[in-house]
């Protein structure tokens, strides 16, 4: 396929089924890693003997690449061909995935778990602008319902896998489970997915993806050190400045490109856009914070197994397998304002029944209760959060749109857990009192992105949507 060819022209030679087959199983390695490995942050901590920072740079090492270079892995696959890099990405996440298994000390797996966010990274927008290639109209709104349910629902059972995987056979296992999704992706990739690429793709943006890793790395590390103690100390004062400055250069950067830019700052002047991507950055925060704290509590101070920290995530694939796929499509029919403004008030309301959570508690009067109703937000919000993003830009900006938001829900997470160090560091009811403030902040944090979708989404029109 000549450089000159355009998404629209793979529209109509992919294979729509297998092309959203193939899609799932690669970005689920992505959804898959961020659950799975919630469950065995324990096994990881002991043996390695490492510290509650320790334990936050397992989860961020990854996030950080992950987050910062989404867009760059997006304008890639626009300039290279999106099928080339979604391989290369795959085949990167699951040659890493097999280092992390194997990893002999705690650098190595840290340095392990970076390269798998730069695999994520390039895999990740690629996939879902394949899928956007693939579909029109409603069907493209429901193939992404089918594709974010299908991501959450394999990342919601990798714990309950992941943990019999912990207690049988050692924590290193769960990183197994990547090479079988990432083996069936690139083989079914290269077998009926159909090359695209943007036509007239201009140069790569590397400074933009330079200062956006720097500074993302600088801000991170600032707010892990500070969480460990809530004091501010001279190296954790430095890298705050050090990060904010990368990132004014970012938008510097971004705003003299122009066109070329990674991230056109011209549109932000879409309400629509702005107000999706606060809201996704607010929910996906709020429950990334739930989703790490929750086994970790219950493993650590509330005397589960990693197995029934996994068994207690099951309502979440249950609901959103079952749910979400008809979601996208009501998006696209009635508008984002009424979903988006319902789902994140419903996760704030679960995140607030975590006070029912307790040290030797019972399940289904505690952990329960808070998971189901959170799953149900969840299922409200994440297909329609998806598919009104790529319907509130213009055809062009699908594939950075898709980059940006999956950049801003990591985030999202990767700021969350680098503020929950004194949580991850305490024992018993002192953990328990400090997850049950921690849960109160999120439960504000998300309730405040369904506010955003009420003021900010009103009125606004979007393609295939009623508003």
């Amino acid at each position: 396929m000549s450089p000159r060819d355009s998404g629209a022209a793979s529209k109509n030679r992919a294979n729509p089924r297998w092309t959203l087959i193939a899609c799932i199983l690669a970005s689920s390695l992505s959804f898959v890693e961020g659950s799975v490995l919630n469950v065995a942050l324990p096994a990881i901590r002991a043996s390695y003997g490492a510290d509650a920072q320790d334990v936050q740079w397992v989860v961020n090492a990854y996030l950080l690449p992950l987050s910062a270079l989404l867009l760059l892995g997006g304008a890639l696959g626009d300039h290279f061909g999106r099928r080339r890099l979604l391989v290369v990405g795959t085949a990167i996440f699951a040659v890493t995935s097999l280092v992390c298994a194997l990893a002999p000390s705690l650098p190595v797996l840290l340095g392990a778990r970076a390269a798998q966010g730069i695999g994520a990274a390039l895999l990740l927008p690629n996939s879902l602008a394949l899928l956007n290639a693939a579909f029109q109209g409603e069907k493209r709104g429901r193939a992404v319902g089918i594709w974010a349910a299908s991501g959450a629902a394999m990342a919601a059972v990798a714990p309950l896998i992941g943990g019999w995987l912990v207690g049988s056979v050692g924590w290193p296992a769960i990183f197994y489970i990547n090479l079988p999704l990432a083996i069936g992706a690139i083989l079914l990739a290269l077998r009926f997915v159909t090359e695209s690429r943007e036509s007239g793709a201009g140069r790569t943006d590397y400074a933009g993806a330079l200062l956006a890793t720097a500074g993302l790395g600088g801000l991170t590390y600032a707010l892990t050190l500070w969480s460990a103690t809530r004091q501010f100390s001279t190296p954790a004062v430095v890298t705050l400045i050090v990060g904010t400055v990368m990132l004014a250069g970012f938008l510097w950067v971004e705003h003299h490109r122009g066109k070329l830019a990674m991230m056109p700052i011209q549109l932000f002047r879409n309400r629509c856009f702005s107000g999706l991507n606060l809201l996704t950055f607010l929910l996906y925060g709020a429950f990334g914070a739930a989703m790490l704290l929750i086994p970790y509590v219950l493993i650590s101070s509330g005397g589960f197994s990693p197995v029934q920290a996994g068994l207690a995530m099951l309502p979440l694939p249950i609901l959103m397998t079952a749910v979400s796929p008809t979601m996208g499509g009501l998006a696209a029919r009635i508008g984002p304002r009424i979903p988006l403004t319902v789902g994140p008030l419903i996760v704030g309301v679960g995140m607030l029944l975590s006070w029912l959570i307790h040290e030797d508690g019972s399940y289904w009067t505690g952990t329960f209760p808070a998971i189901l109703v959170m799953a149900l937000g969840m299922t409200i919000a994440v297909a329609p959060l998806t598919s009104s993003v790529l319907g509130s830009v213009e055809e062009q900006h699908v594939a950075m749109a898709s980059g940006f938001n999956s950049a801003v829900a990591r985030t999202g997470g990767l700021i969350a857990t680098a503020l929950l160090g004194s949580v991850l560091a305490s024992e018993g009811s002192t953990m328990f009192a400090g997850f049950h403030t921690a849960m109160m902040v999120a439960a504000a944090v998300a309730a405040a992105g369904g506010i955003v979708a009420l003021t900010m989404l009103g009125g606004v029109k979007m393609k295939g949507a009623a508003s």
